[in-house]
């Protein structure tokens, strides 16, 4: 390799120098023959073979030795200004393919080279910071959903063993069966969660825009509550504007106000308060869904729309840290907003902002 790389570099050589030497021959000679022609004929000077013959020698040496000079400059140039950015390039380059994202090029100074290869070095080095931070999001992922998966898995296993031990009284037995079923369930949603939120953060769910009442929808869902809060002796309010008409995809948008609805529901305690209201602001639906649960401090708030963050542990059992997270991403598909407040020990209150039908604000 080293001997092909040697041979390369001498054609290249000899090819560098027959260019500039063919280039210097064809100037010299044009400026040798109009200055000689000049003199000639202004002087009266007979030029003699002889005469002829010496000038010619000493222009070919000439040339030869102002084309080696070039060469030289011109070789000296090409590998400070060319060939030297374009290594740094190529060995960054060669490191992000072999899955090293931490590599950066530094830039080169610019009475060195234009500013072409500092922009190529720039686009590099964004390309290793994307890489290595799209590397550390899936690496958390999987080691996030391997952690998630443990403990349903653990608790199917465990029940699934002591389901076979011989002479179990029927109410155990049921007791075990309902655990498997529930752990099952919680597996079974994590999963759907997980390829809902791939397929919407890689744009494979593109929303139908559907113009419909947004209060008849939130009533449809909050409704399929209706078990919960009349077990649990739940206060429910409800304030909703009627003919709010929005321009959004139906089947995304009900994903929000379910996951919103199940979580006011879960972390309010027997006989606390759920309010839901729809109000129109300007050109967006307003919807805030306020529970009177164990509310969240502002750090736990900070992260709450990451995936698999669980503030309240307490409640890990009910849930997998996926559910806010599909609700910030469908949110943000629609071009809306979402918010939360929350003061501990007192309850939160999510509010989110869909932009209204255009032919309704008319």
């Amino acid at each position: 390799m080293k001997e092909g790389r040697c041979l390369r570099w001498i054609l290249k050589a000899i090819s560098h120098y027959l260019t500039f030497f063919l280039l210097v021959a064809f100037v010299i000679t044009c400026c040798t023959m109009l200055f000689v022609s000049t003199l000639s004929e202004d002087l009266g000077i007979a030029l003699t073979s002889e005469n002829l013959a010496a000038a010619a020698k000493l222009t070919f040496w000439n040339v030869v030795l102002i084309s080696l000079i070039f060469t030289v400059i011109d070789g000296l140039r090409r590998k400070w200004t060319v060939e030297r950015p374009v290594q740094h390039i190529s060995e960054a380059a060669e490191k992000i393919a072999q899955g090293d994202f931490s590599v950066r090029v530094t830039p080169i100074a610019k009475f060195a080279t234009d500013d072409t290869f500092n922009e190529i070095i720039e686009c590099i080095n964004k390309i290793a910071e994307e890489l290595a931070s799209v590397e550390t999001l899936r690496t958390d992922f999987v080691a996030n959903v391997s952690h998630e998966m443990k403990t349903p898995l653990a608790v199917i296993q465990n029940y699934g063993t002591l389901l076979q031990t011989p002479d179990l009284p029927e109410q155990t037995r049921l007791e075990y069966a309902q655990a498997v079923t529930d752990a099952s369930r919680r597996l079974a949603d994590m999963m759907t969660n997980i390829l809902k939120l791939n397929r919407l953060e890689n744009q494979q769910i593109y929303p139908k825009s559907d113009t419909y009442d947004l209060g008849e929808q939130l009533c449809e869902c909050f409704l399929q509550y209706e078990s919960v809060w009349e077990r649990r002796g739940i206060e429910i309010d409800t304030d909703i504007e009627e003919n709010v008409l929005v321009s959004a995809d139906a089947e995304l948008l009900s994903l929000v106000w379910n996951n919103l609805f199940s979580n006011a529901f879960k972390f309010t305690e027997q006989g606390g308060k759920v309010s839901v209201s729809l109000s129109v602001e300007g050109a967006y639906a307003v919807v805030r869904v306020k529970d009177t649960g164990c509310g969240m401090s502002p750090e736990v708030g900070a992260h709450i729309f990451e995936k698999f963050y669980q503030g309240d542990t307490s409640h890990a059992t009910q849930g997998n840290g996926l559910g806010l997270a599909l609700v910030k991403r469908v949110v943000d598909i629609m071009q809306g907003e979402i918010a939360v407040e929350s003061t501990v020990g007192v309850g939160t209150t999510f509010t989110v902002r869909i932009r209204r039908n255009e032919h309704a604000m008319e």
